[in-house]
């Protein structure tokens, strides 16, 4: 039980964040084309009670700003406000059923192991700003944090046991760009530190440290991303999981697609070798359910799921609700 009100109160807290309206913004700030007059024409136009606001904008509408530049544009004003926490990744919780689950590293240390197929697995993932506009007009600084959680929670017999959480501080610089690449529109570059680990010791332990670039674009409602990084090498003695990039990978593709109050997603990790060549891959379709919250289907296939699986196969299908997307 204590776990289930650690898990609710973490997500209240997260809600009201995510579920943030962006600002009504004055109509004469909002015809400006050039991102850097438009937000400065917002931080000099005092609000008063007899400032007429404009209407609120029609998502559907055919001019409608594209999916991503809404969440760029809503991110900007929160990172201007003081102690700002923005959602970083997806923030959920799914009921699953995984149906290849890895018991061979838990079995290695208790045989008596009895672990459940299904279980629930929830993401929590926030960012901080901590500098923005570093360099003139552009470059943000930021530091983030994600934990995804494996929770044998209707395994009651065995005390509901966590099954693996993974914890990934990360710290990331971003800079915004517009130029067109292959038809898309080119929207944003970073580049960053990233640690994740599972918390565990010998022989359970997993972790590694990576640097990451990272490339957004966009075309309408259409998000693409590509996301390479240099695993930082260890000690052979310290290095509990070497070959976890053959198995979870060198890169990742992401693509979104927002249609109404709909978003079709699709994550890719591969090794980009040629011979024993090894990826895995989520669909997530999130679905309206109520004002504050959405509905989510996921369905994972292939290695690396979580860093005790990242070499062993698994198939999960999962059904929950979702505080914050992707776009």
């Amino acid at each position: 039980m204590r776990y289930t009100n650690q898990i609710v109160v973490m997500f209240l807290l997260i809600a009201p964040v995510a579920a943030a309206e962006p600002p009504v913004q004055l109509l004469d700030c909002r015809s400006l084309t050039n991102e850097s007059e438009r937000l400065h024409c917002y931080d000099a136009f005092p609000l008063s009670d007899e400032t007429q606001l404009p209407p609120a904008a029609d998502e559907s509408a055919p001019d409608a700003k594209p999916a991503l530049e809404q969440r760029i544009e809503k991110e900007r004003d929160l990172a201007r406000r003081a102690f700002a926490i923005i959602p970083h990744r997806p923030n959920y919780i799914l009921y699953t059923y995984n149906s290849k689950l890895n018991e061979a590293p838990y079995l290695a240390v208790d045989p008596e192991t009895d672990l459940q197929q299904q279980e629930l697995k929830y993401q929590i993932s926030l960012r901080v700003p901590l500098y923005n506009r570093m360099f003139g007009e552009n470059g943000d600084l930021w530091f983030a944090y994600t934990q995804l959680s494996f929770w044998q929670a209707f395994n009651l017999e065995n005390s509901a046991p966590y099954r693996e959480t993974n914890y990934e501080p990360e710290l990331g610089l971003t800079f915004h760009t517009d130029f067109s690449l292959l038809g898309l529109r080119h929207r944003l570059f970073s580049v960053g530190f990233a640690h994740q680990s599972n918390g565990r010791g010998d022989p359970l332990s997993r972790s590694w440290n990576r640097l990451w670039a990272s490339f957004l674009l966009e075309r309408g409602n259409f998000v693409l991303a590509f996301k390479p990084w240099y695993r930082i090498p260890e000690s052979s003695a310290k290095d509990n999981n070497p070959d976890i990039l053959d198995f979870a990978g060198r890169a990742e593709l992401r693509s979104a697609y927002k249609y109404g109050d709909q978003v079709f997603s699709f994550i890719l990790r591969n090794n980009l070798r040629v011979d024993e060549n090894r990826s895995g891959y989520e669909l997530d379709w999130s679905f309206p359910f109520s004002k504050r919250i959405k509905g989510l289907l996921q369905f994972y296939n292939g290695y690396g799921e979580s860093l005790i699986d990242y070499n062993a196969w698994t198939r999960r299908v999962g059904v929950g609700v979702l505080v914050e997307d992707w776009i």
